[in-house]
């Protein structure tokens, strides 16, 4: 349980994060963010940076068991 509560908190920081950085034209180097367009809707996102906080989260969740 605690991962898919980490993993709806990374989806939400990875959204927010790649959206200022990725608006500004740049790739953010290694956090690889990349513009998706769906039917003239436009967001970016980074898989690398959802999986680091998503493990982040998942980590300081086990530690407040």
């Amino acid at each position: 349980m605690e991962m898919l509560k980490a993993m709806g908190a990374s989806a939400l920081l990875t959204a927010c994060v790649a959206l200022v950085i990725g608006s500004q034209g740049t790739t953010g180097g290694a956090l690889a963010i990349y513009a998706i367009s769906h039917e003239g809707f436009r967001f970016f996102w980074s898989w690398p940076l959802f999986f680091c906080g998503s493990g982040l989260g998942w980590g300081l969740m086990l530690l407040q068991r």
